[in-house]
């Protein structure tokens, strides 16, 4: 582009005027340049190659089809509407034998995505907290968050799993057990706890909860689309997503009951029950994956410089507000990406829950597919499931970090 303007030194200075002249660039590549320069400079050895994989593939799935011919198995997911002969012993869904299959494939997804959740959302807690705990000026306190850090990164998830499962099944019995302030229970059939649920309502607190959730990620999405996404924006938008299905049961006569957990007769009656094996699975995924987030944060911290710190304590700030108002906005573009990848890691590792007993996505596809002797099909219904979570996860962790790095390039 090229400017001409119109200098004489005695003109007015409202006629001086700018013109501008736009050149035009070189062409755009078009469709065939493009698919050129995605081939590279050698297209038949790329076409061989993909034609090689082709034919294999072929011949494993001939080979698959006519094994299942062999056997009397039809391919196919004509199976998920068969009746499933066995028992589900923790599902979020009501369940009984003779239930589909893709009921029962239902319940275990649930059991994941509810293990999954907690998971991450307490491991970020524990996390943070052990994290900025760990740059304490108090020795024995930075001290002991090392030796914690240390011991629960080195040594293998699964070990860890059985070692909680073993603990949660030394529990004395729910008549030996005594209750820390009444109100929580650990025995050895499970962890009582006080729980909070909606009396009247057409639906619970956990539906409430997943409809604030889905008309957040709808808002959002559309405050996004239409350039008018801010912090501000945002959290009103949060705060009417959540207030409108909790005023709605409020309007419609629910009210919120809290029930504590009681000794009565042999066992403890009320409250909220997380069996043996989901308290170890969560406990386990909590612990190991806080270990890895506290050490994301400590870096995340210790990127920004220490002229931010010196600043800020120049302004009167004490380090509590420090942290909170200067640290972590800088720091979070380092913490975020890399605790992306633990959340993924932590969806991935649930499916360790099959080693302890805990009917989760995976031991419920194992389940189907030894039962139905349809492998193929279990096994992609596995990876879809998981697939999909995970993505669903990388793009809205994605969203976050894109508007964390947006606050930070504006600064």
């Amino acid at each position: 582009m090229e400017h001409f303007r119109d200098s004489g030194r005695n003109a007015p200075v409202a006629d001086r005027r700018v013109f501008h002249i736009v050149l035009s660039g070189p062409p755009r590549p078009g469709l065939a340049t493009k698919i050129q320069a995605w081939w590279g400079g050698w297209p038949w050895g790329q076409l061989a190659l993909l034609a090689v994989f082709a034919a294999l593939g072929t011949q494993f799935i001939g080979n698959v089809l006519e094994n299942m011919a062999r056997i009397g198995i039809l391919p196919g997911f004509a199976f998920l509407s068969s009746s499933a002969n066995f028992e589900i012993g923790e599902s979020p869904i009501a369940f009984r034998a003779g239930d589909t299959y893709l009921r029962a494939l239902v319940a275990g997804l649930l059991n994941t995505l509810k293990v999954s959740l907690l998971g991450c959302l307490l491991a970020t807690i524990l996390g943070v907290a052990v994290g900025v705990a760990g740059l304490s000026r108090n020795l024995l306190l930075s001290r002991l968050v090392r030796w914690f850090i240390e011991i629960t990164r080195n040594t293998p998830l699964l070990l860890q799993l059985f070692f909680w499962m073993a603990l949660a099944k030394a529990f004395p019995a729910p008549r030996q057990a005594s209750g820390v302030f009444d109100a929580v229970f650990l025995t050895n059939r499970g962890v009582y706890i006080p729980s909070l649920s909606l009396v009247g309502g057409p639906f619970g607190i956990v539906a409430a909860l997943g409809i604030a959730a889905i008309a957040t990620l709808v808002l959002i999405v559309l405050l996004r689309a239409t350039g008018r996404l801010t912090r501000r924006s945002g959290m009103v938008a949060t705060g009417l997503a959540v207030a409108a299905p909790f005023a709605f049961l409020l309007l419609v006569g629910a009210r919120p009951a809290a029930e504590l957990p009681a000794l009565s007769g042999f066992n403890i009656r009320g409250g909220l029950n997380l069996s043996p094996e989901f308290a170890a699975l969560l406990t386990g995924l909590v612990v190991k994956f806080a270990a890895l987030i506290a050490e994301i944060v400590r870096a995340g911290i210790q990127s920004v410089g220490k002229g931010q710190w010196e600043a800020a304590r120049a302004l009167g700030l004490h380090d509590g507000h420090i942290i909170r108002l200067v640290v972590m906005p800088q720091a979070l573009r380092v913490i975020t990406p890399l605790t992306t990848s633990s959340y993924l890691d932590l969806t991935k590792d649930s499916s360790l829950a099959v080693a302890i007993g805990f009917p989760d996505l995976v031991s419920i596809v194992n389940t189907t597919a030894n039962t139905t002797g349809q492998s193929m099909e279990a096994l992609i219904i596995l990876i879809g499931a998981f697939l999909t979570i995970n993505l669903a996860l990388s793009a809205l962790m994605n969203i976050y970090n894109n508007r964390v790095a947006l606050k930070g390039s504006r600064r």
